[in-house]
């Protein structure tokens, strides 16, 4: 295992990842609100940290990646009260839209997608813990977590108390006894159709004690990696981590990775702000390869725009890496090339930089094709191993797939491919889980794509 290094926003500095459990790593990433179907901006962080879970098991560790969907929330009441269809209603057809269009991108599911609506038992469990501990109270329904009684509030997001406006508006202003209060549980009000049964009255948790509570319930307290948009750092990752600190008494993860947004001329992409492509018609339009490759040509940690220029430049990309894919034979890559090889992962062990790795893997190509001009066979094995990481080793297998014929799937796997399909159409992700298992053994991967699921050769390795 080489030492993996990431960026920890808390301490600002480069940190060694030293896992809390030998050898296995938890990564709990911020999912979506589901209110809408989901931009590109909105799928940077899936990719980030679907491809941080793939370098980590490439390196021998155990990894358990959760990513939360939150289906109970103000922006889902407000739209669903537009549309005029009930919140449940309109949460659940937008949580199977962020399912199928993140399934699109072709790189598996988390091991864990919680639910804020399940796991409302667990929340007022931890809003009891806050209030026991006299960091919360009740005030006419509502409950609020009181800021001044956790004096280490600020450390994540580097901020005065003072200087934070927790972004509430109005709402609430008047029973809390500081401005600087967050809700933590929210009584109902006139025009929200779900409400649940609480101690302090009916009503739903707010936005922040969700994602605590569903991270330690299925983490435990001090996972290894928290992630999310760098948006969150305040004040959604800054209430996450007080309220989880001053009920236990122990920090909720050992480190905070923040990616960069998405920005078009200028601003971060919003559906609050109207500029965004949504991420359905941005792969319809340039693919999934096309797509990947873009998000890995930017540092993670670092804004990146979104033009169609951009979009243009990765599928060019594409084009070299499949150009020189067919060049290869398969079998052992030439020991020259192997410092290439490990340049690509040293670059992604020193805080995930995948454009650095980037340019190893097309050094590679340029070394290869140098070398079949002058007419030597060179082995694939490298390349798909790097590829690999990047979910992006399908490229090499691009033309048998498309040829179909005696190299493509049997009736079997075909079978399990409609079985999937019917199991994911019935929300029964485990079953379509297992079954997405049993093509991979039997040498095929499920690619999710606008026009429906189809089967590539799975790499080796």
């Amino acid at each position: 295992m080489r030492q993996v290094q990431l960026h920890d926003t808390r301490s600002g500095r480069l940190t060694p990842l030293e896992p809390r459990d030998p050898g296995r790593v938890s990564i709990y990433a911020c999912g979506p609100t589901v209110y809408a179907r989901i931009h590109v901006g909105n799928a940077r962080p899936f990719v980030v940290f679907s491809l941080l879970k793939r370098f980590l098991e490439h390196e021998g560790y155990d990894v358990t990646f959760v990513a939360n969907v939150t289906d109970v929330n103000d922006k889902i009441y407000d739209a669903a009260r537009a549309a005029g269809v009930p919140s449940e209603q309109l949460a659940r057809e937008m949580t199977a839209a962020y399912v199928a269009d993140t399934d699109a991108l072709g790189l598996g599911r988390p091991d864990h997608e919680p639910l804020a609506r399940e796991t409302i038992g667990e929340i007022v469990a931890l809003i009891h813990d806050l209030i026991d501990r006299g960091h919360a109270y009740a005030a006419d329904g509502d409950v609020y977590f009181d800021v001044r009684s956790y004096p280490a509030y600020g450390e994540l997001s580097h901020r005065q108390a003072d200087d934070m406006d927790q972004g509430e508006g109005v709402a609430g202003a008047r029973l809390k006894r500081d401005p600087l209060d967050f809700a933590l549980w929210k009584a109902q009000k006139p025009g929200e159709d779900t409400a649940w049964e609480a101690p302090w009255g009916r009503g739903r948790p707010g936005w922040h004690i969700e994602c605590s509570a569903m991270a330690e319930t299925l983490l435990g307290i001090g996972f290894d990696i928290h992630g999310g948009g760098s948006d969150l750092v305040f004040p959604h990752h800054e209430n996450e981590a007080a309220q989880t600190a001053a009920a236990h008494g122990e920090p909720l993860a050992r480190l905070w990775v923040h990616n960069g947004m998405v920005r078009l001329e200028g601003e971060k992409m919003a559906k609050s702000v109207g500029n965004i492509f949504l991420l359905h018609e941005a792969l319809a339009a340039h693919g999934r390869d096309a797509l990947i490759l873009y998000f890995c040509a930017g540092h993670y940690r670092q804004p990146i725009a979104y033009s169609e220029e951009r979009l243009a430049e990765a599928a060019r990309s594409v084009e070299r890496i499949k150009d020189a894919g067919r060049r290869l034979v398969a079998g052992p890559s030439p020991a020259e090339l192997a410092p290439l090889r490990e340049a690509f992962l040293d670059a992604l062990s020193e805080d995930f930089n995948t454009p650095r790795a980037l340019a190893a893997v097309f050094e590679w190509v340029r070394e290869a094709n140098r070398r079949g001009d002058a007419g030597e066979q060179v082995g694939d094995a490298d390349l798909r191993e790097m590829l690999g990481v990047l979910a992006l080793e399908p490229l090499l297998d691009a033309d048998a797939a498309a040829a179909g014929g005696a190299g493509g799937p049997d009736s079997a796997a075909q079978a399990l491919l409609e079985r999937r399909q019917a199991a994911r159409a019935a929300r029964d992700f485990a079953a379509a889980d297992r079954l997405r298992e049993e093509l991979a053994a039997l040498g095929w991967e499920v690619r999710d794509g606008a026009d429906g699921a189809t089967l590539v050769p799975r790499a080796a390795g």
